[in-house]
């Protein structure tokens, strides 16, 4: 896969995929940044990265992208909520990466903003919420919480690198990618650098209304070009039930029929509809998990249904995984 390069634009219209035979070589191809590298077959031929990071991704069992086409949809509050519902299973060991590099806010939600990343003899030690719960992220290697990360894709590359390959993970059970909002440096980056081992898929985050479906039909075709699996979509902020009168009011309309039409037009599966809950926003800003904080709340009980589809999810991968690996002894 190429790597993107400097100014770099999300996959042309027409872009014959970056592992396909044709890559670089299309018309859809002439002006791409990533021409001359696809064409060349990508740098995952010369780049010694590619084997190490497969090698230290070996003892992960299940890596899961979790992606949005727009900002401000919620997808870090979703992928950290994610990690703190797959780490309530004591016996299972999680592990959350946050790759938005210029808008790290993973610290916060997590209640660990301020904290420093440890060098040791096997790498980069992650920073850790809980005894089974750990995470790596640029905003742990910044001064203070307002500085800005102003660097080109290469850069943001070798960061994301660098997380992968001398981050010292240890066994992990579920590693959780929170990327930023679009098709860009960080996607590409990610998708090529795990690409020699098995990533179970993406979940893709959006809203109800139509500006905001627009972009994440965009995101699926990225996943397609790019043979990423999808595990499914989760339509967040879907309606608001008022606590007092419990009338519900939707505030971000779904003129089009929201993401439960979307799926059945392209055929991926609808994860769930998680309702807009204030105590949500409070949670993150008091890096706190909301499950504690409100049990019985259709939203907790919505992300409940949601993380049991995409473990029944990795299960089945991981069970068709065994299978054809002892196919081919």
């Amino acid at each position: 896969m190429a790597e993107a390069e400097p100014g770099a634009a999300p996959l042309p219209h027409g872009c014959p995929g970056t592992s396909s035979v044709q890559a670089g070589k299309t018309a859809a191809c002439q002006g791409c940044p990533n021409q001359r590298l696809c064409a060349a077959g990508g740098p995952a031929a010369s780049d010694p990265a590619i084997e190490e990071i497969k090698e230290k991704m070996k003892i992960v069992k299940h890596k899961i992208l979790v992606l949005s086409g727009k900002g401000g949809v919620g997808k870090s509050t979703f992928s950290a909520h994610l990690a703190h519902g797959l780490a309530e299973d004591e016996t299972k060991q999680v592990a959350l990466l946050d790759i938005d590099i210029c808008g790290p806010s993973i610290p916060k939600i997590m209640g660990i903003e301020g904290e420093q990343v440890h060098q040791s003899g096997s790498g980069w030690s992650p920073v850790y919420v809980e005894e089974n719960l750990c995470v790596m992220s640029v905003g742990f290697l910044l001064s203070g919480p307002d500085d800005a990360v102003i660097w080109r894709g290469p850069k943001k590359n070798g960061m994301i690198k660098q997380f992968l390959r001398d981050v010292d993970w240890g066994e992990i059970d579920y590693l959780i990618v929170d990327t930023p909002p679009g098709t860009s440096d960080e996607h590409l980056s990610i998708v090529q650098y795990l690409s020699s081992s098995h990533i179970d898929g993406a979940v893709i985050i959006t809203t109800p209304q139509e500006i905001s479906l627009q972009d994440v039909r965009k995101e699926i075709n990225f996943c397609h070009k790019v043979k990423l699996p999808i595990i499914g979509v989760v339509e967040n902020m879907s309606g608001f039930v008022c606590p007092k009168c419990k009338i519900e009011s939707q505030i971000f309309p779904p003129t089009t029929g929201g993401a439960e039409k979307m799926c059945q037009n392209l055929n991926i599966s609808l994860l769930g509809k998680v309702p807009l809950e204030p105590q949500i926003g409070k949670s993150c800003d008091e890096g706190q998990s909301f499950f504690s904080e409100i049990p019985e709340s259709p939203a907790t009980s919505s992300y409940r249904n949601i993380i049991q589809r995409i473990q029944e999810y990795c299960g089945l991968q991981h069970s068709q995984e065994k299978l054809s690996n002892q196919g081919m002894e």
